[in-house]
């Protein structure tokens, strides 16, 4: 399984940035070999609206199907969740830490987004 975590950084050791559309870093973590990848989200940064729905077509294109992050909003918690994508709120600490608690059962995929939308 690719996981894709919202990140502070381009490393594992990075903290999980709590923000899902507006992190300047996903890192990509497969669960199959093991291997960590970061993926820019800078092209979102300074979109006046729509980062959440950008960030989550981008994680849709990478064949991701599970995002650690802290904060979602409504319309990229839908269009992750109408692709398939299953969304986990609440991480926080390190990337790995955030896998190391979703692997052992303290994240579990949320049925609703955490924040409001943005007007």
């Amino acid at each position: 399984m690719k996981i894709a975590i919202s990140s502070q950084g381009v490393q594992p050791t990075a903290q999980v940035d709590p923000r899902f559309g507006r992190t300047k870093w996903f890192v990509l973590y497969n669960t199959e070999t093991g291997e960590w990848e970061p993926l820019g989200n800078e092209q979102v940064l300074n979109l006046a609206q729509g980062a959440g729905i950008q960030a989550a077509r981008q994680i849709i294109d990478r064949k991701v199907e599970m995002v650690l992050t802290g904060h979602c909003g409504p319309n990229a918690f839908r269009t992750l969740t109408e692709a398939g994508v299953q969304v986990v709120l609440g991480a926080a600490g390190t990337v790995e830490e955030a896998v190391a608690r979703f692997r052992t059962g303290g994240l579990r995929p949320a049925a609703a987004p955490n924040v409001e939308g943005h007007s």
